[in-house]
């Protein structure tokens, strides 16, 4: 970050969840932040949030930056002088920077797990179905001669696939298809083939938080374009392409992560004309989109009314440890991504691949067993919510796996704060908005066990109550809410 200012909301994401050991908050979060210059995040010269913009980041008093930021300069690792702030000292040896990688509070949950945490931050399955394992259990390896090096993908796989969209409505060959590690390789080749430093890429706000760590990454200029209950606003986006004229827009048009929402047909083909209007490359992020909770048919994807990138995979509907994804695209994209892809690991591992193909070969009992656990999750979810905290906005979603919650006041991103320091992990608003929006926003899955779903909501609940208390007045902080 070199001798620039560190905004309170970046620290405070950089920071992740920093106050959930045991000791001090103030020894927490000094050990923190010294970890975050020693391995070169804050870099030498960098300049400090003060005291109290960083405590109301952070939900604390300003006594615990106080003491943290004392505690570092007793070190020698940061300078603190009248006038001039706090920054990194010049003279710490610090180690290369490492390659910056993903700071927001859902990676972060994933890369620094902790034992005791009501994880609310991801959504996705907690264990794999039985048809998984009963897929592996009846493997069977190729027995004619193959390397086992697919760049593009397993030949039978690419097939399931590309039969999933034509029985959509949207007529595939295999060679229109690219087998990836998971959807999240699929969108990293699309940004690295497409997206220069500098080029524009139009994305909704709130949207799916590692496709925009991953246009950050690339140096993107980022267009946010709000998403509402009816999806995106259609008429700002086509704007947008017409006056700025963006590589890329990246959407999530059917059961929106995270509002749930479904762009309406004739949006979705306005949309799909503009782009190709205004030579705007448009993706399609479909992992959610066979998630309806009533059991209906998938919404079609934005390709069934023109040129579109279909990005899928199986981690929502089946289980994220079978780390096989896909895109849909024109046979040329494919190849040159193909290509892409063979540089970086040859082509994705064998087994896994088999194992996607015959669930996708049985693939409306595996969406059936995983919509009818989400209905369920849903209502446990909005019955909680009623009953504990009645004062948020938690409308229902039509389907994927989270609702958008809205707090009655107060700010999202530092509630968090206080939420970690209860036991649980969620994710905030403004982890997840281009825009700088979503302060007064949660985003909440119903994706966990019964159990941990509901102890999740009481911890929230028991968080919002000493996060609303007035100041001064004693917070009471129950054993069960303890992280140890």
């Amino acid at each position: 970050m070199g001798t620039d200012k560190v905004d309170a909301r970046t620290l405070a994401s950089l920071l992740g969840r920093w106050s959930s050991g045991r000791g001090p908050l103030y020894l927490l979060l000094a050990g923190r932040l010294r970890r975050l210059i020693e391995e070169g995040t804050l870099r030498a010269g960098a300049v400090l949030p003060p005291d109290r913009v960083l405590a109301s980041a952070l939900a604390v008093g300003r006594t615990t930056v106080v003491a943290a930021y004392e505690e570092l300069r007793g070190e020698g690792r940061i300078e603190r002088r009248q006038g001039s702030g706090t920054r990194v000292a010049e003279a710490v040896p610090l180690p290369p920077a490492a390659e910056e990688g993903p700071v927001n509070p859902m990676f972060l949950q994933l890369l620094e797990p902790q034992d005791g945490t009501v994880v609310l931050s991801c959504a996705a399955p907690e264990e794999p179905p039985p048809e998984v394992a009963r897929a592996y259990g009846e493997l069977s390896l190729p027995s004619a001669v193959d390397l086992g090096y697919h760049p593009a993908g397993l030949a039978r796989l690419r097939r399931a696939v590309a039969a999933k969209y034509t029985a959509q409505g949207v007529p595939t060959a295999p060679e229109q298809v690219l087998v990836t590690t998971g959807a999240q390789q699929a969108l990293s080749l699309l940004v690295e083939h497409l997206v220069a430093p500098g080029d524009g890429a139009l994305v909704e706000a709130p949207t799916y938080a590692g496709a925009l760590d991953v246009l950050r990454a690339s140096g993107a200029a980022l267009m946010p374009v709000a998403t509402g209950p009816e999806g995106l606003d259609v008429a700002r986006a086509v704007r947008l392409m017409a006056e700025r004229r963006p590589v890329l827009a990246y959407t999530v048009p059917n059961h929106h992560n995270p509002t749930g929402s479904v762009l309406p047909p004739l949006a979705a083909r306005r949309l799909v004309r503009a782009a190709a209007q205004y030579g705007v490359v448009l993706v399609d992020d479909a992992v959610a989109a066979d998630l309806s909770l009533d059991g209906s048919p998938a919404p079609p994807p934005l390709a069934a009314y023109g040129e579109a990138v279909t990005v899928g995979s199986l981690s929502k509907v089946a289980w994220g440890g079978l780390r096989v994804g896909w895109l849909r695209a024109r046979e040329e994209l494919v190849a040159r991504l193909t290509r892409l892809k063979s540089m970086r690991d040859l082509g994705g591992e064998v087994g896994s691949q088999l194992v996607a193909a015959a669930l996708l070969e049985d693939y409306q009992q595996v969406r059936g067993r995983r919509i009818a656990e989400l209905r369920a999750g849903h209502d446990l979810l909005l019955e909680e919510m009623g009953r504990r905290l009645p004062e948020w906005e938690c409308p229902p979603a039509a389907g994927g796996q989270t609702v958008w919650a809205r707090l009655p006041r107060g700010d999202a991103a530092s509630f968090a704060q206080v939420a970690i320091r209860h036991g649980v992990a969620v994710l905030p608003g403004p982890a997840i908005d281009a825009s700088g929006g979503s302060r007064d926003r949660l985003r909440l899955p119903f994706s966990p066990a019964p159990d941990r779903l509901a102890e999740g909501v009481r911890r929230l609940a028991e968080a919002w109550n000493a996060y609303t208390a007035p100041k001064g007045a004693p917070r009471s902080v129950s054993l069960g809410a303890v992280v140890v």
